[in-house]
């Protein structure tokens, strides 16, 4: 992607299709004596001052039609750069035509991502809240949705940019030694020193492990219901998914594995509904049996399943990992009593099934770690490189080797942070973030 910010973009920066309003947005010089090429208004427009237009779309060999342009003058805009927006009835062929237009004008078509990247470059947004705005945009679900408004908001980039400017403090501090060495004047002490490392270390060890547990949070959490044949499986399966899933008295009715994507109060779950554990007596047994326990296998909540009065059934005949956790389920409670332990259910009466999706919602909260946004999974090894950095300054002040060395590892981790936050960035890096959003963004 060019960074050449000179020339005017132009896009729908709003959802494509038929509705109410679309918004047709343009950014850089341009803007406004472009926008107002094909809008007339009654009032006398005032491109200095922030403020909405009513009028009319007027195209050579069209009706009018309504619009409003909103002016937003630079710099106090997303861009950096003057902002106008033409809201317009969404009628696709009447938007794709204005925008034809528009380009016609002198205007070009936004690439990907655009609008964000100039208002990085502009300094109106670091890196991470940058790629934030992406993540917001195809967030799949409230935790994901939180966690990218988070990030949006600065909770990611806030605590990079402190731990930089203590890094950038602390190598003034020991370049100012360097040039003072001979006045035996010391600008930060050993203590000092490696209590400002090891705060960065701390800081950065911690980011380190968000991203080993976030790095499958885009994961949908997976409940198997695995059990003998006949104990209610499907049944109960249909129940709490709103599928219709085959249901018979006939044992061994499932043969294939089936899946499910249900939401429990915003909570993304796959629920998967096996055939039930039995003796081979043929190949499609076997098949069947080798389907259910490689679901099983990938788990993350195994819903064992047993009829009510059985208190002897209660764990797999099989081996399961050990980090997979195992809830015995009584089906068909309402002919026998669930023994002590069970979760008691009855997919005929509807007896237990709220209490069941709740279980399982807190065991898929309880494991899901929101998947921060690519700003800091992309430059993982800037993590690594950044910590390993300090590790060696560390080791430095230890050892009292020679503070042109420290100074040669703080400019080092501090290369590392900036790459992290955006102060240091190539075209390439760029084009690779901003290429992932979707035009008009």
């Amino acid at each position: 992607m060019s960074l050449e910010v000179t020339d005017t973009i132009v896009a729908l920066s709003s959802a494509a299709g038929a509705g109410i309003r679309s918004v047709v947005r343009l950014s850089g010089p341009d803007a406004f004596s472009i926008a107002r090429t094909f809008f007339l208004s009654a009032e006398p427009m005032d491109e200095s001052v922030r403020r909405a237009y009513s009028g009319v779309i007027h195209l050579c060999d069209l009706p009018a039609w309504p619009a409003d342009l909103y002016l937003f003058p630079s710099p106090r805009t997303y861009t950096g750069q003057p902002i106008a927006e033409l809201h317009v009835l969404s009628s696709p062929p009447l938007v794709e035509r204005l925008i034809a237009e528009l380009m016609t004008s002198g205007a070009r078509a936004a690439k990907p991502g655009e609008f964000t990247m100039r208002a990085f470059l502009a300094g109106k947004r670091d890196l991470p809240r940058a790629e934030a705005v992406n993540a917001v945009i195809s967030a799949s679900n409230r935790a994901d949705l939180s966690e990218a408004l988070s990030q949006l908001a600065g909770g990611v980039s806030q605590p990079l940019h402190g731990l930089r400017d203590d890094l950038l403090n602390l190598l003034a501090d020991v370049e100012a030694g360097l040039d003072f060495v001979d006045e035996d004047i010391s600008f930060a002490g050993r203590d000092d020193l490696l209590l400002r490392l090891t705060r960065g270390l701390a800081q950065l060890t911690t980011l380190r492990r968000q991203l080993e547990q976030r790095a499958v949070g885009d994961r949908v959490f997976r409940a198997v219901l695995a059990g003998a044949p006949n104990v209610g499986k499907s049944s109960l399966f249909n129940a709490i998914s709103g599928g219709n899933s085959i249901v018979s008295d006939r044992p061994g009715t499932t043969r294939d594995y089936l899946v499910r994507r249900i939401d429990i109060d915003g909570t993304p779950i796959e629920l998967v509904d096996t055939a039930g554990w039995q003796a081979v007596e043929s190949l499609i047994d076997r098949q069947a049996q080798s389907l259910g326990s490689r679901e099983q296998q990938s788990a993350d909540l195994l819903l064992w399943c047993v009829e009510a009065g059985n208190a002897n059934d209660n764990s797999p005949p099989v081996v399961v990992a050990r980090s997979l956790t195992v809830v015995v389920v009584a089906t068909k409670c309402d002919l026998a009593s669930a023994a002590e332990g069970q979760v008691p259910t009855s997919a005929r009466m509807g007896v237990g099934l709220e209490e069941l999706r709740r279980l399982i919602q807190t065991r898929a909260r309880s494991f899901a770690q929101p998947a921060l946004a690519p700003s800091v999974s992309r430059c993982r090894h800037h993590v690594d490189a950044c910590v390993e950095r300090l590790r060696k300054a560390h080791r430095t002040v230890l050892f009292d080797d020679p503070p042109e060395i420290l100074a040669a590892e703080l400019r080092g981790a501090l290369d590392e942070l900036g790459a992290m936050i955006g102060a240091i960035f190539t075209d390439d890096l760029l084009d690779r973030i901003f290429s992932r959003f979707c035009i008009g963004k």
